[in-house]
């Protein structure tokens, strides 16, 4: 896989071929599998996704600190606001359910971790429902989300632990933003501006569990992760670019993890989980997690 999104951009722009394609088959020859194999692998992804955001917005789901749980569904039924009808909404309870079911124990795909699982599918299957996409279409997506993810992985960091939220939920808007960039036509150099500028808006974001549980404000955070990667699809579609490269801003994304105090990398020792609500509410559920 590829090292630099850089060079990924060039050789799919040099070949006249998708990001998708070219991660396919550059999977394909790294792992020695036919590429209708890789794509059935990330079918039965891209359907537990489907079927984490359709149990997600029933509303029925409790965490089991009782913290999380039933706030998807209210922005599918609750009263209109400025952006009812749209699909922005629809996508914003849609990252809020698939990280509900996450807090309540369910099947999730890590994509690119539990903490940030919500972004990817919220953003793919909401636009692929706006826009009538097939589902082949949003399985090309999850490949470039791959390659993009890979890349992150290889330059920065997907862990909490190492580098905060901004290499959970920052990396996910970023997956998000790039795969939905090409889905919706965008070219492979769009797909990285839509990286830049969806990482670029992530950076410091702090990981700060409250009681180490993957509940708060994790769950928030990735409908704010969806809005991020809507915005940077939207200002990459209509053909702005980044002055920084993809590569640059996920660097700099490893090194501000790196430098990042431990108390904002999911030690639950800073930023909100350190309020004093937030350390009463961490008491209170812990105590009622130990009785169960």
């Amino acid at each position: 896989m590829y090292h630099s999104l850089a060079a990924a951009v060039h050789d799919a722009e040099a070949q006249g071929i998708t990001l998708s394609r070219l991660a396919l088959e550059t999977e394909s020859d790294d792992q020695g599998r036919p590429v209708e194999e890789i794509r059935a692998a990330l079918a039965r992804a891209l359907r537990v996704m489907q079927g984490a955001v359709e149990q997600g917005l029933t509303g029925d789901l409790r965490s089991a600190s009782g913290l999380v749980g039933g706030d998807a569904a209210k922005l599918v039924h609750g009263p209109p606001g400025p952006l009812a009808d749209t699909p922005f909404r629809d996508i914003l309870a849609r990252a809020l359910a698939v990280q509900e079911v996450n807090a309540a124990m369910g099947v999730i795909v890590a994509a690119p971790t539990a903490g940030g699982a919500g972004v990817l599918p919220a953003v793919l299957t909401g636009l692929a429902a706006a826009r009538n996409i097939p589902d082949e279409s949003v399985v090309d997506a999850l490949a470039t989300a791959g390659l993009i993810g890979a890349v992150v992985a290889d330059r920065a960091s997907l862990s909490g632990a190492e580098g905060g939220c901004q290499a959970e939920t920052g990396a996910a808007a970023g997956m998000a933003a790039g795969a939905a960039t090409e889905m919706l036509g965008g070219s492979p150099t769009q797909v990285a501006h839509a990286v830049a500028l969806a990482q670029q808006a992530t950076l410091g974001l702090i990981c700060d569990p409250l009681g180490g549980l993957v509940e708060l404000p994790c769950v928030f955070r990735n409908a704010t992760g969806a809005a991020i990667a809507l915005a940077a699809i939207e200002m990459a579609l209509a053909g702005i670019g980044f002055a920084i490269p993809a590569d640059e801003v996920i660097d700099t994304m490893g090194e501000i993890g790196r430098d990042m105090d431990v108390r904002y990398r999911e030690t639950a020792g800073g930023g909100l989980a350190a309020t004093p609500t937030g350390r009463r509410l961490a008491r209170e559920r812990l105590v009622q997690l130990k009785k169960r």
